[in-house]
């Protein structure tokens, strides 16, 4: 376990941080400590007077609000009560046990860990001292709830390649290689709460990039007449491997209804970005050289955008979408205009085609031409500056008068 600890004079701002992340679906406010209410019946105004009324016993000082992040091995999986059971041995040890604190468990990283908010002022108005808190009572605490809790030392690791570990690694999954609910939730965790999708479709051309897919099932399936939903690995050929897993059994419960949500609230989050994607489009249809739907894959690759092609058997295409990675949005293609569509992108592709063609025989008919031209010309030249043959006839009477002069002249 790994504990950073930091100050703030600013106790709403802290609060604000981790309330977002639970309204997003990011995090879960687990324990309410030393407050009048329990935590069902707390709300934001309420979390934030208790450490206000606080504070105000000794407005002295100014940097009140402590914020403290308890960080646990990627291996370990905790549950609720465990984990607050830690955090309250965690906040006796370092002096805190007394004073109001909220735990918050998140689930927006590829380790598990708590943010804790509390503030140092007591109820006598005396403030807990700070100063080296984490060497002092910290470090002492972390190495004995180790050993209480069985949990994996941190011992000789730094803290910064421990908190590094926040965002999970941009790999496929590979099915036999890790334990496959793990390996799904790593990149669930990512994915469900990173990227803008309005649609299953649309989540699926983000998961099936690092080789998940979520699926509903055959329509006369259960599973699908449950309006359940299974999350299954695939091998480099795209095919589902191993056992699928339902939704309802990893943590953070990404069923079909939790989706659903989602997509409403990612519907309007990715309006403002279409224009990204538009026009890289556009301008790779612009230089004429796209003349295929894998052309355009591979031109708008540099631009951040990955782009899925679906097609029929006979190797039609039906329906295209576009993962922008820049903006973390996943767009339909229909849902940009009619020629960002399967239909559209198709006849910009035989456009482009045609003229490229037509440009083609156009530069071999100039080609043609010039090599007439050419050849025209060195003809006119030859017949210009040819010399006169000097075995040409001369009449017989010419020949005999330069004869007789001649010899006139001797």
């Amino acid at each position: 376990m790994v504990a950073v600890i930091k100050t703030s004079n600013s106790v709403q701002r802290i609060l604000n941080y981790n309330e977002i992340k639970v309204k997003e679906g990011k995090a879960e406010c687990i324990s309410a400590i030393n407050f009048p209410l329990e935590l069902n019946r707390l709300n934001f105004t309420l979390k934030l007077n208790r450490f206000i009324k606080q504070a105000s016993l000794n407005e002295n000082v100014k940097r009140n609000a402590v914020h403290i992040s308890l960080n646990f091995d990627p291996s370990e999986n905790h549950s609720k009560e465990k984990l607050n059971e830690i955090a309250k041995v965690y906040m006796e040890k370092i002096g805190f046990g007394k004073q109001p604190y909220l735990v918050y468990q998140h689930y927006d990283a590829g380790h598990p860990h708590l943010h804790v908010i509390t503030n140092n002022i007591q109820r006598d108005g005396k403030r807990i001292d700070l100063h080296l808190l984490g060497i002092r009572k910290s470090e002492p605490a972390r190495k004995e709830i180790e050993e209480t809790f069985g949990l994996v030392k941190a011992e000789g690791r730094k803290t910064k390649e421990q908190i590094s570990l926040q965002p999970i690694a941009n790999r496929k999954v590979e099915y036999g290689k890790a334990e496959s609910k793990k390996a799904i939730n790593g990149v669930l965790n990512k994915v469900l709460f990173e990227y803008k999708y309005s649609s299953l479709p649309e989540l699926n051309a983000v998961l099936n990039q690092y080789n998940v897919h979520a699926d509903r099932g055959t329509e006369d399936s259960r599973v699908f007449k449950n309006n359940g939903l299974l999350y299954k690995i695939l091998d480099e050929n795209s095919k589902p491997v191993g056992v699928p897993i339902k939704a309802s059994d990893f943590y953070n419960k990404p069923t079909l209804k939790f989706l659903e949500e989602r997509f409403k609230i990612n519907e309007i989050k990715k309006e403002s970005h279409k224009n990204h994607v538009k026009n890289a489009i556009r301008l790779a249809f612009y230089d004429k050289k796209v003349i295929t739907p894998e052309k355009l894959v591979n031109s708008i690759q540099s631009e951040g955008i990955h782009v899925v092609l679906r097609k029929s058997k006979d190797g039609q295409l039906y329906g295209i979408t576009y993962v922008d990675h820049k903006t973390n949005c996943v767009f339909n293609g229909s849902a940009l205009g009619k020629e960002f569509s399967a239909k559209g992108i198709t006849e910009k592709c035989i456009v482009n085609k045609s003229l490229q063609n037509h440009n083609h025989q156009k530069s071999v008919h100039f080609s043609e031409i010039c090599d007439t031209q050419s050849n025209l010309k060195n003809s006119t030249t030859d017949i210009l500056f040819r010399i006169e043959n000097i075995n040409e006839y001369i009449p017989k009477k010419i020949k005999q008068k330069k004869k007789k002069r001649i010899r006139r002249g001797i």
